[in-house]
């Protein structure tokens, strides 16, 4: 199965034209959103996190407490690193059995960080969705009950936008909605032709 990893910076729109490739029939995997699901669900990562961080990791309901957590990795790469070593191993392995039960010429892995986790290296081409930083944070900012100054943080420990263009194979700019399905067709059909 042929894999497309999806990415770009905090507020660039990797949702939005995940959804946009879906709507062609192609099947998506949103790597961020399983890795909430399996914070909550897996005891092994449960049980690691909370070695990591102490109790208040998570809540009593067993779901994660966000606030906490943003308070120990936002403004320290050392602890986000080590959070994400403990939970990415496991998106991967989710991600692997997921591929296996699909049929469609290629599949999409959006990641915010896949560069940052080496997840790039298991796709056969990358998208980058980019956007001035400003639109991301006006996004941002709209979307979650969140400060400019957190989200400059998130910006701060993800590669920079300029580095992820250099790696990666196509590039989205995503300025208006038309602008950006359009750029998604024709990358969806070059997709079909390639032959990796």
């Amino acid at each position: 199965m042929k894999v497309i990893g999806l990415t770009g910076g905090i507020g660039s729109g990797k949702t939005t034209v995940a959804h946009m490739f879906k709507a062609l029939g192609i099947p998506i995997y949103i790597a961020d959103e399983e890795a909430k699901r399996l914070i909550g669900k897996s005891k092994i990562i449960r049980k690691k996190l909370i070695a990591l961080f102490g109790q208040e990791t998570y809540l009593k309901n067993n779901q994660i407490n966000k606030a906490f957590i943003a308070e120990k990795i936002f403004n320290n790469p050392e602890n986000l690193k080590k959070m994400n070593a403990i939970v990415h191993p496991k998106v991967a392995q989710h991600f692997g059995k997921w591929v296996k039960k699909q049929t469609a010429p290629y599949v999409l892995k959006e990641s915010a960080i896949l560069f940052e986790t080496g997840a790039n290296t298991e796709c056969h081409k990358v998208i980058v969705v980019t956007t001035p930083e400003e639109t991301r944070i006006k996004r941002v900012l709209k979307r979650d009950e969140t400060t400019r100054e957190k989200i400059e943080a998130v910006i701060k420990n993800q590669l920079p936008e300029e580095d992820k263009i250099k790696q990666g194979d196509f590039v989205i700019h995503n300025n208006t909605i038309e602008e950006t399905q359009n750029q998604v067709e024709k990358i969806h059909k070059q997709l079909l032709k390639m032959d990796f």
